[in-house]
């Protein structure tokens, strides 16, 4: 009986090893897949993210007629009530779409350079890219729309030839100032913000605005989460300067 129990015992051992080793080899295999995928992404279309390159994406030959684009824009900083609205912005999202709050902001305050470069407004970008792509970088439809606000390359070659060609479409920084730009040149040939958002879903023949009404809502939903937001800090109280009253024993 006790040999029997022994012999049980080994093969339930034997049994469990065999499971994690299989565990192992299968989780291994799938970190080979993934680091293979994101190598073939980032050979035919250049690398993933991007720091550095929202900091230096707007080239000078964007900026429209009349303004100036900063010099040195790595040491371009943030009001405190700029900061306080665009990290709100950025954790609502990053909550919602479950992507990085660190990586969402860099987008939400690139958003707002091209917004005020373009005098398109800001919210109107984001929630286009919150529609499009839920702030998927390398999304992609049936149709060949890529990227953040969803670009087709082969429609826009010469936007894109600005960042160095159609690879640049998964590019999050160049993606967003060709969106933009797209979005922007539709308002201004239609003249009407709700028949050129349905121009740049290819939605035209939807009499019911569904895309529209979409951006919209959540452009609402993004002023909503502003309109909670304070503008500055709020100061933290310190101990007064005020000496303390001596005591009449001193």
């Amino acid at each position: 009986m006790i040999a029997k129990s022994a012999l049980n015992l080994d093969g339930f051992n034997l049994a469990r090893l065999a499971g994690r080793a299989r565990y192992l080899l299968s989780m291994l295999v799938l970190a080979a897949s993934l680091a293979a995928l994101v190598l073939v992404v980032e050979t035919q279309h250049g690398p993933l993210w991007f720091s550095e390159s929202l900091q230096r994406a707007l080239p000078d030959s964007f900026a429209p007629a009349g303004s100036t684009v900063p010099a040195d824009r790595d040491t371009a900083r943030l009001t405190e009530t700029e900061e306080n609205r665009y990290r709100a912005l950025a954790g609502f999202l990053a909550k919602r779409f479950r992507v990085s709050q660190d990586v969402t902001f860099d987008l939400v305050s690139f958003a707002h350079s091209v917004g005020q470069q373009l005098g398109l407004d800001p919210l109107l970008i984001i929630a286009v890219i919150a529609v499009e792509s839920g702030f998927n970088p390398i999304a992609e439809s049936v149709a060949g729309a890529k990227g953040l606000m969803q670009v087709i390359p082969r429609y826009h070659p010469e936007k894109l030839q600005e960042f160095g060609g159609e690879k640049a479409v998964f590019d999050p920084a160049a993606n967003i100032v060709v969106g933009a730009q797209i979005l922007k040149e539709y308002i201004r040939r239609t003249g009407n913000l709700g028949i050129a958002l349905q121009m740049y879903a290819g939605a035209l023949g939807d009499n019911e605005d569904q895309y529209t009404n979409k951006v919209m809502n959540e452009k609402y939903r993004l002023q909503q989460v502003l309109s909670r937001t304070p503008s500055r800090t709020a100061p933290t109280k310190t101990a007064s300067a005020r000496p303390l009253s001596q005591s009449p024993l001193d």
